[in-house]
């Protein structure tokens, strides 16, 4: 396949669709364990058609708990992306492993996860660019005060240290902006975003569709 950035790879953090294991923010009285798994299914296929049809740049597929899952490879297959296992540690040296993982091969890498349906194709093209032209560190932020993407194009231990880091709060923005101050970092935002983690986001997703 023919890339409009072939020096760029996007990692796509997603969980093995386990009934009761992805989206349990979701679950409720109207809601089932068995629906948010659908729902998390969904909105990987949905980000992964994407990746797939713009023909950005390659695209990896980062699993948990390991890339075994017959859902994982039939992803694989059908998207034309490469499997990784995420390392065993707190988010952010997750996070570390795989973006250095990648930078083996590539001179910038952009990470995201698998439950943001307002990032679009030109979210991804100011990204790349951004690193293109000088950015050590590019975020999307969210809505709810962490973000959604991060890009970078050389390691960067001391930004997604776990160390007093309380990831999943509306602290985790704040958070990386300071360390970037901190360590003289040139940083990039994109525009804002949000995620699906709540029944409420759920339906405001559902009204894109209508």
């Amino acid at each position: 396949m023919r890339y409009q950035y072939p020096d760029t790879v996007i990692q796509v953090f997603c969980k093995a669709p386990q009934t009761g294991q992805v989206k349990t923010r979701l679950i409720t009285e109207s809601i089932s364990a068995e629906q948010a798994m659908q729902v998390h299914i969904e909105l990987t296929e949905r980000v992964l058609t994407l990746l797939h049809d713009t023909a950005l740049c390659p695209v990896q597929l980062w699993c948990s708990p390991n890339t075994e899952f017959d859902f994982f490879q039939q992803l694989a297959a059908k998207y034309h992306l490469t499997l990784h296992q995420q390392s065993d540690c707190g988010l952010g040296g997750r996070l570390f492993d795989a973006l250095n993982a990648g930078l083996q091969n590539f001179k910038q890498v952009l990470l995201i996860g698998c439950d943001c349906p307002s990032l679009i194709t030109d979210d991804f093209k100011q990204a790349i660019i951004a690193l293109k032209h000088g950015a050590d560190v590019v975020l999307a932020p969210t809505e709810d005060g962490g973000y959604s993407l991060i890009g970078v194009k050389q390691p960067q231990t001391a930004v997604l240290s776990d160390v007093d880091m309380p990831w999943g709060t509306s602290q985790v923005l704040a958070i990386t902006r300071e360390r970037l101050k901190q360590q003289n970092l040139k940083g990039h935002e994109i525009r804002q975003q949000w995620d699906i983690d709540t029944p409420e986001d759920l339906a405001r997703y559902r009204a894109l569709s209508l």
